[in-house]
């Protein structure tokens, strides 16, 4: 942890994690001002925020991404859902609107560092910037992170690092901190009932034919946009369960299989675009990790290499076969063979 005379514009939004990260950051000396992301965020979540900054009297500022972030993160999810993908809209609002929004106000208040309450930890060596499992690693948010480059991480702090959310939610009641119940939504932009209202008020219905792996019709659908590969709920025919096995486009055809060991199923390799290292310099063209396609999802070993020496793109290879892994989602790599350092990660385009 970052110590001394510093202003740091700390990021709060009402919730639990980041009222006891600004806590943390008055306690420990630093200077703090205070900004609240305007995306979609309700009124008592907001009034909850300002509230928060009077008890420690921090300035408090309401930065307005809105339009990045419905252009850069809700246009993104509809997008790659309309393509058949499964989005990963956490990773990019990090990374384009979230963390460059507060950088950016941070430096017009003449802020050294930006904090907020991911749980993650940011570690030194040798000049250069880690990216390291925190204290609770059933909370360990780097997954997330993944896409940030050196020059963001160095500009951070993570006040919650050192804490496991039980050790968080003790400091919240021992200091009458109030905030909002529950857990942060993943899809916060998603106000609707359910996902499939939002999908259905956006992109609309577009009916089409349910069939079988052999092409038996088995029923219909409403849209190829209410699916992702490998999904399973929201699939209700007899005979079930059934899990989403593939997608015919040109016919509007949904492909399902009810045999969850369907070979379609398991990837042994995979393409990547995006990939971002998180040290800035490409490890090689040839590197064994650890990975994880899904948030919380053991690691498993797999081979990373470069396509070409004149490519951008990357190749994952597993040791083993991976199963339900699908295109749009983000590959993740760690250090072998520990796990505890993300190595950075990159957007799933191919599975073979």
């Amino acid at each position: 942890m970052i110590n001394g005379k510093k202003k740091v514009l700390a990021g709060i939004s009402g919730g639990v994690d980041s009222a006891v990260s600004l806590f943390l950051l008055k306690e420990r000396g630093f200077e703090v001002e205070a900004a609240t992301l305007n995306l979609n965020i309700s009124k008592p979540a907001l009034k909850i925020a300002k509230d928060i900054c009077k008890k420690y009297n921090v300035r408090h500022h309401i930065i307005d991404a809105s339009g990045d972030f419905n252009k850069k993160i809700i246009g993104y999810f509809l997008e790659a859902l309309e393509g058949n993908k499964t989005p990963s809209p956490c990773l990019f609002c990090n990374q384009l609107v979230k963390i460059p929004a507060l950088l950016d106000f941070a430096q017009k208040r003449k802020a050294d560092y930006i904090a907020t309450g991911h749980y993650a930890k940011i570690r030194k060596n040798r000049g250069e910037c880690e990216l390291v499992a925190p204290k609770d690693k059933d909370k360990n948010q780097t997954y997330f992170l993944a896409l940030l480059s050196q020059k963001q991480l160095s500009k951070i702090i993570f006040p919650l690092s050192d804490l496991t959310k039980k050790e968080v939610y003790q400091i919240a009641q021992e200091q009458n901190i109030k905030h909002l119940p529950g857990q942060s939504q993943d899809l916060c932009f998603v106000k609707e009932k359910s996902l499939a209202d939002f999908l259905a008020k956006n992109i609309g219905i577009k009916p089409g034919r349910i069939l079988d792996t052999s092409g038996r019709l088995l029923g219909e659908h409403k849209g190829l946009h209410f699916f992702t590969w490998g999904q399973r709920k929201g699939i209700d025919l007899p005979g079930g369960p059934f899990w989403v096995a593939g997608f015919d486009k040109k016919k509007n055809n949904l492909i399902v299989s009810n045999n969850e060991n369907e070979k379609s199923f398991f990837s042994k390799q995979l393409e990547l675009s995006g990939v971002n290292f998180i040290s800035g310099n490409s490890p090689g063209k040839k590197v064994k990790v650890l990975v994880r396609t899904r948030f919380r999802q053991p690691l498993v070993r797999a081979t990373l290499m470069s396509r070409s020496p004149a490519s951008a793109g990357w190749r994952l290879i597993f040791d083993t076969p991976q199963k339900s892994v699908a295109p749009g989602q983000a590959a993740v790599f760690y250090n072998l063979p520990e796990g505890d350092i993300c190595l950075g990660g990159g957007i799933i385009e191919l599975i073979k």
